[in-house]
């Protein structure tokens, strides 16, 4: 995965791919270029008003002892108007910043889930659910909190410094100078800081993963933990897990320690000298009370900013360490790519060939499909046999573009299939995979998925087909029943059926049934299969079996080993070879059942 990530130890933390980083979050927040100028603009004239505070002080020290009642009135009433003009700008600035988030948010989040489903099987299988949710849910956060930090926090600061660097320069150009190295030396300090800072919160960031993946894998896995009884042992595994957990955290929150220590010990030191040579001043009277006030207050009001700086450059280097993975998402590469000028078709016919094919697995040292060349003839029925790990699912997957091939062709129609978009491809193909997931949805629901805009009595009748209408009826709720996370609440069987149904609704041009009747009693399985050759009728179909007495009646039987083709015949063709595979697995069932 491309992480955005630097180097953590002794590199350069403001690096080309923080800036990359952060254009990506300027291109969502500022995607309304014109309302997002106006918001930073507000905010603009809001901080500016607001840090003149120092100024009218200076304005009623000078003038209180004249005693002119009109002229300290008129000073008051001045203060007072541009205070409460400033509040109305700046919540009509918040507002817009409002407005803004909700849109940008919005837009980076879906961003981000368009392309987790555009990316490949291959991502997906390689890729922890806890480690996913991790992600979007820091990095939607962070998106947030790197908004209010940027805008409402480090600009409002920057507009402060600005509002002293001016009267000091009036003052005394000396002061703004001490004022500026103190101001320089807390950067260059906090740059360090914050670069040790955040190389322990990546460390961090990777154990509270870990930590999450294992909680959300055991969520899932709730049925097997107690079906073995692993309580305990998940617990223990959760502990040892928070072992290197605990040790980053307190080095990544000492982190902050050194942080505090260092920076108060600079800013306390530009404090002092700013102070002593104010006072020097006065007493040499070449400093007035009222510009000794005005200095005491900026330094009273501005010097803790520079601690609200050194905590919002903190923020924003940890809402980036958030926020790289959220958008480095977005820079995951496409494997299995959609073709430029794609051939469109409302349909196919179904004829499928595999021409020379060979496909490898990454990170594997042997080939799934090995060489396969296998024509299948519109309307037929092809039965895929053979030990698990032979490549019967993997030919279903490569037909369907789930990976791409290394070498040959498959085509449709003689066409070949990388020439349609996947989802063109897809939406001609109807699957009913080995193990059925469910939406945590209602029962009409899941079987409606198959199909847009589909009305109740569609789905009724799909559900007849599949043999599942009558055990729904049965339910209190009937079509409305919650089927739970992943169809916990139906039995294997049952969400195989309502998974069969949901492809009948679909009425695909081509048929794949991937071990579709392997969780069925032996009274449903004889349903199933009547309604299966009912509603595959004149329809090309791939069915993938290990009980081979579901296939008995396909037009072509293909048994396969090692990603090879080692048979083809009709069921008995095949049987009358004694000494074929199809033979030797026939026998062993015939013994088992």
């Amino acid at each position: 995965m491309a992480r955005l990530r630097e180097q953590t130890e002794g590199g350069n933390f403001w690096v080309p791919k923080m800036i990359k980083t952060l254009k990506i979050f300027f291109k969502f927040i500022a995607e309304k270029r014109l309302l997002y100028t106006v918001f930073v603009l507000l905010l603009t004239i809001d901080s500016i008003i607001a840090n003149f505070s120092p100024y009218f002080y200076k304005l009623f020290v000078d003038a209180a002892p004249s005693h002119n009642f009109q002229k300290l009135f008129n000073i008051l009433l001045t203060f007072i108007v541009a205070n409460t003009v400033g509040f109305l700008i700046g919540e009509l600035g918040y507002w817009l910043e409002n407005v803004l988030l909700a849109e940008s948010a919005a837009h980076a989040r879906t961003a981000v889930f368009a392309k987790i489903q555009e990316l490949d099987m291959s991502f997906h299988s390689n890729k922890s659910t806890g480690t996913l949710i991790s992600i979007f849910k820091r990095g939607d956060g962070a998106f947030f909190d790197l908004s209010f930090t940027i805008h409402q926090r480090l600009l409002s600061i920057f507009v402060c410094f600005g509002v002293m660097f001016f009267f000091f320069m009036n003052l005394d150009p000396r002061i703004a100078i001490i004022t500026l190295i103190s101001i320089v030396a807390t950067l260059i300090a906090t740059k360090f800081l914050l670069q040790n800072n955040a190389s322990k919160r990546r460390v961090f960031l990777d154990n509270e993963d870990h930590v999450t993946d294992i909680i959300t894998d055991n969520l899932m896995n709730y049925e097997t933990v107690k079906l073995f009884a692993k309580e305990k042992w998940e617990h223990k595994r959760l502990i040892d897990a928070f072992l290197p957990w605990k040790k980053t955290y307190i080095k990544f929150s000492n982190s902050y320690r050194t942080i505090d220590f260092v920076i108060g010990a600079i800013i306390t030191s530009g404090i002092f000298g700013i102070l002593l040579f104010s006072i020097m001043q006065v007493a040499n009277l070449k400093m007035s009370i009222g510009d000794f006030v005005l200095v005491i207050s900026f330094v009273g009001s501005v010097f803790p900013r520079l601690w609200d700086l050194v905590w919002s450059l903190r923020d924003t280097t940890r809402a980036y360490a958030d926020i790289e993975k959220y958008f480095g998402l977005l820079d995951e590469k496409v494997e299995v790519l959609d073709p430029v000028k794609p051939v469109k078709v409302d349909h196919v016919y179904g004829e499928v060939e595999f021409k020379d094919v060979d496909f490898e697995y990454k990170n594997r040292t042997k080939n799934a499909i090995d060489g396969i060349n296998l024509k299948i003839n519109q309307g037929e029925s092809v039965a895929l046999v053979g030990r698990s790990g032979s490549g019967k699912t993997t030919l279903v997957k490569l037909l369907m573009r789930f990976y791409d091939i290394q070498s040959g062709e498959i085509t449709i129609d003689g066409i070949n299939i990388k020439d349609f978009t996947k989802a063109g491809l897809r939406g001609f193909i109807g699957m009913v995979p080995q193990e059925p997931i469910l939406f945590n949805n209602t029962i009409a629901y899941n079987i409606g998925y198959g199909k847009d805009r589909v009305g109740l009595k569609e789905i009724k009748d799909a559900a007849k087909i599949a043999n599942i209408d009558s055990f729904i009826e049965s339910l209190p709720a009937k079509y409305d029943t919650e089927v739970g996370e992943r169809g916990v609440k139906l039995s294997g069987g049952q969400k195989q059926r309502l998974a069969i149904a949901r492809m009948i609704l679909s009425d695909p041009d081509i048929v794949i049934f991937d071990e579709a009747t392997s969780q069925l009693d032996s009274e449903s399985e004889k349903l199933i299969q009547e309604a299966f050759w009912k509603a595959r009728a004149g329809k090309t179909t791939i069915i993938v079996a290990h009980r081979l007495s579901t296939i008995a009646r396909a037009d072509k039987i293909v048994v396969m080993e090692d990603g090879l083709i080692k048979e083809i015949g009709t069921h008995e063709s095949l049987l009358k070879d004694k000494n074929s595979l199809y033979s030797h697995f026939w026998n062993l069932q015939i013994k088992l059942d």
